[in-house]
């Protein structure tokens, strides 16, 4: 009897024991997914290349292939802006994109910096003019990274934590555009080739900088783009397009779900 009794007694324990986890683990995917999420950004965050967009959007051209459209639907947050804008520089996020957040916001994605370092005039001299002028136009991008761009990341960045406090922040860089060596039809040449992924790098470097002294996290693409650039023969950017200029050097639909994606869901 007193042994019946024991298992008794030991088998509530281990019941008690299991619902309790079970209701712990209940909790933390309500809370997982009680999520508020805010995307902002240039086009690579609107997800320009990627078709599929909102037409109420208009020029901001958002995509659902966007990572952040596809963050959300893999993660079903609790609630979701998206006020990424093809086009946009660091004023236009401060000025524009910032309505949604606030003290309840938990996650916040942003990339940008590539228009206001002049990225779209850099790729369209190097592609129409000389090869000298073309790593002149770099060098004159490299230096306005440091001279002026840090300024304007710390501006982003401190109005984005006033209006979200508690949020995590994750910054997304860009990719290198391109597969270097052997040959490729792409209309310049592997010094221009070089230089501009150089140049990714360095715009890239100094992002993480600024975003590290904000408390923020930094999600670098290149590595989920290698094998992946324009020249590799499995790109997932788009090169120069004539057609729809708009879309030249911006991530495809897989550059978005295999580039972009896995780095925010690792960050986030």
């Amino acid at each position: 009897m007193k042994i019946s009794r024991l298992v008794a007694f030991s088998s509530s324990l281990l019941l008690g024991s299991v619902l309790a986890l079970a209701g712990v683990g209940v909790a933390q995917a309500q809370e997982a997914a009680a999520v508020d999420y805010v995307a902002l950004g240039d086009s690579y965050s609107s997800g320009v290349g990627a078709g599929s967009y909102d037409s109420a959007s208009g020029d901001c051209k958002r995509s659902t292939r966007a990572y952040p459209a596809l963050w959300k639907a893999a993660n079903n947050p609790a609630s979701f802006a998206f006020t990424a804008c093809s086009g946009a520089r660091t004023g236009d996020v401060t000025a524009g994109q910032l309505g949604p957040l606030s003290s309840a916001t938990d996650l916040v994605s942003i990339s940008i910096g590539g228009n206001d370092a002049g990225f779209a005039d850099v790729m369209t001299t190097c592609v129409l003019q000389s090869e000298s002028t073309c790593l002149s136009r770099i060098a004159t991008a490299r230096a306005y990274v440091d001279s002026t761009l840090p300024g304007k990341l710390d501006s982003v960045y401190s109005a984005i934590s006033a209006k979200a406090p508690s949020a995590r922040v994750v910054v997304l860089g860009y990719p290198r555009f391109y597969k270097l060596g052997g040959s490729c039809i792409a209309g310049l040449s592997e010094n221009e080739r070089t230089a501009i992924n150089s140049a990714s790098d360095y715009l890239n470097a100094a992002t993480a900088k600024r975003a590290a002294d904000h408390g923020f996290t930094f999600g670098d693409v290149a590595s989920t783009f290698t094998g992946h650039e324009i020249c590799s023969g499995s790109a997932w950017l788009h090169s120069v397009n004539w057609l729809n200029i708009g879309e030249s050097y911006h991530p495809t639909a897989a550059g978005q779900s295999g580039g972009y994606l896995p780095v925010l869901s690792s960050k986030a």
